[in-house]
């Protein structure tokens, strides 16, 4: 009974800890100014062309394609680091603040890492902004895992594993 409720209990907090990574990262992008270059050079631009194709009455493909795109990697970046966290420290007991914020940051900034490949010398030599880049994106997706970490803690971590028997005999 007691891994049912902390089942639910874990369900609830990421319905508030995605949320809240969800707003660090609009307001990270809206802050930094790298990253509004990217969205009004690059979003932008596909939404652009992805609306204007529905509008000249083409099939709404790109449209869909874009808000699939953009769904999965949202998923991949909020909830995914949460859940994965939240179910190592139930499994393992850990109650800590440092597990779910520094664990879920860590691998919320390691995702795009991840996903490409390791670093690819070659490019790093010839462009020379691109490690800065790299590193303000890891920057910023570490605080928005570390935030979402933060919530899932303070609803669901603090009691996280077994349960304890504070009886004596």
């Amino acid at each position: 009974m007691h891994a049912l409720g902390r089942l639910f209990l874990g369900a609830f907090a990421l319905l508030f800890a995605v949320p809240a990574g969800f707003a660090v990262l609009v307001m990270a992008l809206l802050v930094d100014p790298a990253a509004q270059a990217w969205l009004t050079g690059g979003a932008l631009a596909g939404l652009d062309m992805a609306l204007s194709d529905l509008s000249a009455g083409l099939p709404p493909e790109g449209l869909v394609l874009f808000v699939a795109g953009l769904a999965q990697a949202l998923f991949v970046l909020l909830v995914a680091p949460s859940a994965l966290v939240g179910l190592c420290g139930e499994l393992l007991g850990r109650r800590g603040l440092l597990w779910y914020g520094a664990g879920c940051g860590a691998l919320t900034a390691a995702l795009p890492w991840l996903t490409r490949g390791a670093l690819r010398s070659g490019e790093a030599g010839r462009h020379s902004g691109l490690l800065a880049a790299e590193a303000r994106l890891t920057l910023i997706l570490f605080v928005v895992g570390a935030s979402a970490g933060l919530v899932y803690w303070l609803i669901a971590g603090r009691g996280a594993g077994l349960a304890r028997d504070d009886r004596t005999v």
